[in-house]
């Protein structure tokens, strides 16, 4: 039996889970599990990394009394960064991608570059959100940070440093950054120049799957992980829980990694970059062994945790459970918004937000948790359903099946509404795909498994997972029309 410890980053919550794989099959638990959330300093929202990495610290040594561990990695959600000098920790706490500062700098930018030389240059969709224009705000307000800087490192990559003290830039991470030219494999160096971005700051990149090293001495002691390697695995979390998708060879199924956001998406051999993928706003990351993750970034179940934190506040409903119970009593198909709102991108005051989009479009307005929250789940249904089928386009696939992975996947309600509203079968987990994801592709790297059919041979053999069939067709072509006729800002 061989053992590995997963550090697993999400913007809700923090984990290290320890993972034992034997006889073919992956057995996890979790060890250590922390609150996570954006902070407000000084007007502006930050991530406390000082307070992650001493959680996850305390997770490191729990895992190291369960059994020797052959290997540790990171992976985390993408986008944001720590500026660096030296050995030092870091400069300032690290910004969240929902700061405003990103969506000021995003408008900056397109002044200076086209859309199609961005896409062009990097294969990226152009999101607020994207490291590129969180460093050009940088450029722009914070000029002396990044001249006295000497490198920078997104969350995971960031985490592996302070681990190992290896500097890398994991490829499946910085893909996303809109920094890296997807087609090259490289950083998108005529991009990031045009933007007056110091080119000095950019890491050697690495595949996931790599060993990197021993932990730092001090770590070594504290944890009792001496024996352990560090190595790199797929470092953004979605690239993990791709990888840990049960499914078989083919090309019918597409993924949705369901949580904090909506990852919807395919897996092909190449990127796909022209104009029309542009104008659809799909986006072309780094997968495991080559592949290419083609996707849509979608807001997911964002709007549902921001009402629910608003709740929370007013202590009244707080359980996600107990929410969806009260959803499912809800009448169905009755209002719907469209999470691909800007106004739903944003933090604060949501349950207002969802309320005013329905007023603004004649629709019953959702008063109840319950109302509000199946408001929420169908109008994502729908959304995916919109998105799988221009997919199809794009690609020229027939998508048959759609494996649902990640937290969302536990939510039966969203998981037949999808499945009634895109009409095709929906096979739901693991939950813990990300993880799962984290681990065997350590196990790679330890040449305990060979490759990534092999991955998901271990997960379909590992995991139970729940299949929807769609049905009430008539009634969900309806709401399909009339969501198709709702207008977003």
């Amino acid at each position: 039996m061989s053992n590995y410890l997963a550090i697993d980053l999400g913007a809700e919550s923090g984990r290290v889970i320890f993972g034992s794989l034997q006889g073919g099959k992956l057995r996890m638990k979790e060890v250590h599990r922390f609150a996570n959330g954006a902070i407000t300093a000084n007007g502006t929202l930050r991530w406390d990394i000082v307070r992650i990495f001493r959680e996850i610290r305390v997770g490191l040594a729990k895992g190291a009394k369960l059994g020797p561990v052959k290997s540790i990695a990171c992976d985390s959600w993408g986008v944001d960064y720590v500026l660096l000098k030296g050995d030092g920790p870091m400069l300032s706490l690290p910004y969240t991608y929902r700061d405003e500062r990103s969506f000021k700098a995003f408008e900056k930018a397109q002044q200076k570059f086209s859309q199609h030389q961005l896409f062009e240059g990097t294969g990226i969709a152009s999101i607020s959100i994207n490291t590129l224009y969180q460093l050009l705000d940088d450029v722009e307000q914070r000029p002396e940070m990044l001249r006295f800087a000497d490198k920078f490192l997104l969350i995971g990559d960031y985490i592996t440093w302070l681990l190992t003290g290896k500097a890398r830039a994991e490829e499946t991470l910085i893909s996303g950054s809109q920094c890296w030219d997807t087609r090259k494999r490289d950083w998108a160096w005529p991009v990031l120049k045009k933007l007056g971005i110091p080119t000095h700051l950019f890491p050697k990149p690495i595949a996931p799957g790599v060993k990197l090293g021993k932990l730092r001495p001090y770590l070594a002691q504290e944890t009792g992980l001496a024996k352990s390697e560090v190595v790199t695995t797929c470092a953004h979390d979605t690239a993990a829980a791709v990888a840990a998708v049960p499914a078989t060879k083919g090309d019918d199924w597409a993924y949705l990694s369901s949580g904090t956001w909506s990852l919807l998406g395919v897996e092909l051999p190449q990127p796909l970059v022209n104009e029309t993928v542009r104008l659809a706003k799909y986006t072309n990351e780094v997968g495991f062994g080559g592949t290419s993750r083609f996707l849509k970034n979608l807001v997911g179940l964002w709007v549902l945790q921001e009402c629910r934190r608003e709740w929370m506040e007013k202590g009244e409903v707080s359980d996600y459970g107990e929410i969806t119970k009260l959803a499912m009593k809800a009448p169905c198909l009755r209002a719907f918004i469209r999470p691909d709102d800007t106004r739903f991108a944003k933090r604060g005051d949501m349950v207002a937000k969802v309320q005013a989009f329905c007023r603004e479009t004649k629709q019953p307005i959702p008063k109840t948790h319950g109302e509000i929250a199946r408001c929420i789940l169908e109008s994502l249904a729908l959304l995916y359903r919109l998105e799988m089928d221009a997919m199809e386009k794009l690609t020229d696939r027939e998508i048959k099946v759609l494996h649902v992975v990640g937290g969302g996947c536990r939510n039966a309600l969203l998981n037949q509404a999808t499945a009634d509203a895109t009409g095709r079968t929906v096979i739901a987990g693991p939950v813990e795909a990300t993880a799962a994801g984290n681990i065997l592709v350590q196990a790679i790297a330890m040449k305990e498994v060979k490759d990534l059919d092999a991955v998901r041979g271990i997960v379909r053999k590992s995991f139970e997972v729940v299949t929807y069939k769609p049905k009430g067709g008539v009634l969900w072509a309806q709401a399909l029309a009339k969501f198709n006729g709702l207008k977003k800002s």
